[in-house]
């Protein structure tokens, strides 16, 4: 049975000591305002909060010193998966303490797909590791886009919805993604893995020009309209107009 709370004091009294409380808001102030400004004064010694949402590695490694500092557990779960995945099976990549992430394996065993979660390291590193899976997605993005936009403008006039479907049985480039674009025929996650590999020392020739691909899809090509509708379709991304 789910209950309804008419705000975040009601709902920690309305559960159990120690209490799973796992929220999932847009990354920066609003995490703070969620769990430092508005559940931390109602938590208890023991209490675990996860955040699911794409928060930056390092507020992550923060707010769980704070919490740690109260004797409350914290947990970065990476979320990934889109609007399908919250059907079919999420992906969750966690960081934070062993003993916090085995209280709350259940809870993410029964949303994730077959093998599709695991604890990754200490506070920090689920954001860490999703940060640089986004990366990876832009690349990806950006690869299919400009490909497609290829195909468009060369010398046959293509079903490219035919094509992403041949192309997604067999072969070494099938992907989830490219199932997405059969059918269809801005985020900060992607600058921070960047200056993550900055930071690190880290070759990221491929990330930089797909996060640079991110902005550009703002325009009008066909492979930035492309970029945007994947976006749409996988995450539930609005698309919005240029203005000309």
């Amino acid at each position: 049975m789910v209950e309804g709370a008419s705000g975040l004091s009601e709902l920690v009294g309305a559960l159990v000591s120690a209490r799973i409380i796992w929220a999932m808001v847009l990354a920066g102030k609003p995490v703070d305002e969620v769990i430092l400004n508005g559940l931390l004064p109602h938590l208890a010694a023991g209490d675990l909060v996860a955040d699911g949402g794409n928060s930056n590695y390092k507020d992550s490694v923060r707010r769980a010193k704070e919490l740690r500092e109260k004797r409350i557990d914290f947990l970065d779960v990476g979320t990934s998966g889109g609007l399908e995945g919250a059907e079919q099976g999420l992906s969750f990549m966690v960081g934070g303490p062993e003993t916090a992430f085995k209280r709350m394996e259940p809870v993410l065993q029964s949303l994730a797909a077959p093998n599709g979660y695991g604890h990754v390291g200490p506070n920090g590193a689920g954001n860490f590791v999703k940060t640089v899976y986004n990366g990876v997605e832009y690349a990806l993005l950006l690869s299919y886009a400009e490909g497609f936009e290829l195909l468009r403008e060369g010398p046959f006039e293509l079903d490219l919805g035919q094509v992403a479907g041949i192309w997604n049985n067999g072969g070494v480039v099938p992907s989830w993604l490219l199932g997405l674009a059969a059918e269809v025929g801005g985020g900060e996650t992607g600058r921070w893995a960047a200056e993550a590999a900055m930071e690190a020392g880290v070759p990221f020739a491929t990330l930089a020009v797909a996060l640079s691909q991110r902005y550009h899809s703002r325009r009008e090509s066909f492979a930035a309209r492309l970029v945007a509708a994947l976006r749409r379709e996988f995450g539930g991304h609005p698309v919005t107009a240029v203005k000309k």
